[in-house]
């Protein structure tokens, strides 16, 4: 029986993703496969998948650029749920249900959505609760989290306090059983989910 440790943490993501491309004969640099994150998401399947097809399209030279990736994912990777939870917890409402929408319409798995809204919530409340003397790279060892992902967060905690984060934490969990069958419409649910966070950011909360 072969083991298959379960891959969590960004950082093996990025190693999932170069091992396939090197597996496929291809090589791809830092951010060829960060961007293929960002289009794709964590799903290690739709990652082979992906993985598989830009190899089989790269040109001569057997590396997979960021330029390709693009070219691949376009739009796509502009309105992942990790787009949409960056304009949420960004306090940004209009541009959020904007990604939102989008990511829907492309295809974009609602419990994906989902779980990045969850993700980036949790963020928030482990990096304020973190010592502010810790660096980026300690925490981000700490959290699962790229230190550049640490810096991110610690941009978007302006505006926040811990209640709100409590009820943002509160407005994903419920989103999180509703998209998994729950409720009639995923996608009101996710819509319900932006508006919950956006609104606990300050002092102003839509229950």
């Amino acid at each position: 029986m072969i083991e298959c440790p379960k891959v969590t943490r960004f950082t093996e993501r990025l190693d999932f993703v170069r091992a396939e491309f090197r597996r496929a004969g291809r090589r791809a640099d830092d951010a060829a496969a960060r961007a293929l994150l960002d289009a794709v998401g964590s799903d290690l399947r739709e990652l082979a998948a992906a993985c598989d097809q830009l190899a089989a399209d790269a040109d001569s030279e057997d590396r997979v650029d960021e330029g390709l990736v693009a070219r691949y994912f376009r739009g796509r990777a502009e309105a992942t749920g990790f787009a949409v939870a960056d304009r949420a917890v960004e306090g940004h409402l209009a541009q959020a249900l904007e990604q939102l929408r989008w990511a829907l319409a492309t295809g974009v798995s609602p419990v994906l959505i989902c779980s990045a809204l969850a993700q980036g919530v949790r963020l928030l409340g482990r990096v304020s609760s973190a010592s502010r003397g810790a660096s980026s790279a300690a925490l981000a060892a700490e959290v699962g989290a790229p230190p550049w992902k640490i810096d991110v967060v610690r941009r978007q905690l302006r505006g926040w306090h811990a209640e709100g984060i409590a009820r943002a934490l509160h407005a994903v969990a419920e989103a999180d059983a509703q998209v998994k069958g729950e409720a009639a419409s995923a996608d009101y649910a996710l819509e319900r989910a932006v508006r919950r966070i956006v609104a606990a950011r300050g002092d102003a909360y839509d229950a």
